[in-house]
């Protein structure tokens, strides 16, 4: 194969991994191919405001790995395996980003032969493009599970984020996937590193590291997923959870996902990723969450919804007096919202949120949890 065949190949197969910041969606809005060479292409909405776009690749779909999940597993005779080296991937990044200016790269990888080989791989992708060719932006690296504490540390020294995927909320769940992974030293302990690592790097420099569930495939609950997010984000300093849900078809067979596929499962991804959001932005503990009886979130209404209809006592709020983390618990605010809220009343009496001039109606359902008196 040319070194095209070879991306249009391995991009494809690299569109489930979301731990890169991009886009989770499949509206127009969100990845969409190249026109020229019909790679992946995902925009990526920056902390500080704007946007970019990621090129994002596998750098090879052979892989020695038992994920019962994924469709590029060992054993698979489906998956066309192919391999990019590492000066010809950063030449065709390098290539994409002259016609047309990109945030950076994410680059992940099945396992060729070991992990440590793996990321061997990898990083000689992000030094071949901070070396020789100078590249100063954007470049996510994916971490190997079992990969040795050197390859995750130089991973680190040459990236600007690195994501180690999850995937699971336990060791239970874990070997529910994977006959090879040990959840402890292959999924926990590089974590840990990453964030201890992340801790000390020198001057100001800062490196991101995020993570992915796979939502569905060994049957957790959205309690244990979600427990496990307040972790990551309490003891580990992970900048970011992402959710796949699991869609039946690539997976082994007698997978959880498999034999018993989830009908709502999108459904289900975009309720998980409401809760991320009240934990990261809303003050949210995992305490405050509602689960049903089998710890799952409701498929029927947002998660904050559901909080404020159980706890009637709160409301309504007196918006002359409430506090910012009390707002935040209204639905239909958001952070944006309350602090115009905040900022309006410093200088008028609101008498409806219309004073607002909202638009939209993106507030509408507020009205009714608050005390415009």
């Amino acid at each position: 194969m040319d070194s095209q065949e070879k991306l249009l190949i391995l991009a494809e197969a690299s569109r489930h991994d979301l731990a890169c910041a991009c886009g989770t969606g499949d509206k127009g809005e969100h990845r969409r191919r190249d026109a020229s060479n019909q790679a992946w292409l995902y925009p990526v909405s920056l902390a500080g405001g704007g946007g970019g776009i990621m090129f994002k690749t596998l750098l090879s779909s052979a892989c020695v790995g038992d994920c019962g999940y994924c469709p590029l597993r060992a054993g698979e005779d489906k998956v066309r395996r192919c391999t990019l080296g590492a000066d010809e991937l950063a030449r065709l990044f390098l290539e994409h980003n002259r016609r047309r200016r990109l945030l950076g790269l994410f680059v992940s990888s099945g396992i060729i032969r070991d992990p440590d080989h793996t990321m061997a791989r990898l990083n000689g992708v992000a030094a071949v493009l901070r070396r020789k060719y100078g590249y100063r932006g954007y470049i996510h690296l994916k971490v190997i599970p079992g990969a040795s504490d050197a390859a995750i540390a130089e991973a680190v020294g040459l990236a600007s984020a690195v994501s180690l995927n999850i995937e699971t909320p336990s060791a239970k769940h874990c070997a529910t996937l994977s006959g090879r992974k040990v959840w402890e030293r292959d999924i926990m302990r590089p974590i840990r590193l990453i964030r201890d690592l992340l801790l000390n790097l020198p001057g100001r420099r800062r490196v991101r590291q995020t993570t992915q569930f796979i939502v569905g495939a060994a049957a957790e609950s959205d309690r244990e997923i979600l427990d496990k997010t307040g972790e990551l984000y309490a003891e580990h300093r992970l900048e970011r959870v992402y959710f796949s849900a699991y869609q039946r078809g690539p997976g082994r067979a007698g997978l959880p996902g498999e034999e018993r596929p989830d009908p709502d499962i999108l459904t289900r991804e975009h309720r998980l990723y409401q809760a991320d959001f009240l934990l990261r932005k809303y003050g949210f503990s995992r305490d405050d969450l509602p689960f049903g009886p089998a710890g799952r979130l409701s498929l029927a209404a947002d998660p904050k919804k559901c909080w404020a209809d159980a706890h009637p006592e709160f409301f309504p709020l007196r918006l002359r007096t409430a506090e910012r983390w009390q707002l935040l618990r209204v639905p239909g605010l958001g952070p944006v919202t309350v602090e115009r809220l905040l900022s309006a009343r410093r200088e008028t009496h609101i008498r409806g949120l219309a004073d607002l001039r909202l638009g939209g109606g993106r507030a509408g359902p507020a009205a009714g949890y608050l005390d415009f008196s």
